[in-house]
């Protein structure tokens, strides 16, 4: 793991790391309790449609921690190394452009990812 900004690639440290992994396991915790609550009162395919935006939590975390990269921090041209909330700006326009671009992709992989996991969890024969 790099400990250092490198534009496209790495905008966050250590501390941010472990604040995007208790993100994702918190749209986990209400995913998981969403689909309970699906299985037990044997929701219409409509009704678990709804899932999507606790698994979006997830996705975002997750893919957030382990690309070691904010999307929003990507977007508003910041990293963080330090503590929680000392944020740094980026210095150069080209550095500015590779970290939206890879925020993007990381949007996309995560909201994929979120619909992929809907799909399943509204395929699911609970009747």
């Amino acid at each position: 793991m790099s400990d250092h900004y490198i534009a496209g690639t790495c905008n966050i440290g250590k501390s941010e790391i472990r604040q995007r992994q208790i993100v994702a396991l918190i749209g986990l915790a209400l995913s998981i309790s969403a689909l309970i609550g699906f299985i037990t009162t044997q929701a219409s395919p409509s009704v678990r449609l709804g899932i999507f935006l606790p698994l979006a939590i997830f996705a975002i975390g997750w893919v957030q921690s382990r690309k070691k990269f904010c999307l929003a921090y990507g977007f508003l041209g910041t990293f963080n190394f330090g503590r929680l909330g000392k944020v740094s700006r980026v210095a150069d326009k080209a550095s500015l452009a590779a970290d939206r671009k890879t925020a993007v992709s990381i949007l996309m992989q995560s909201l994929g990812l979120a619909a992929i996991l809907t799909l399943i969890v509204y395929l699911l024969p609970l009747k």
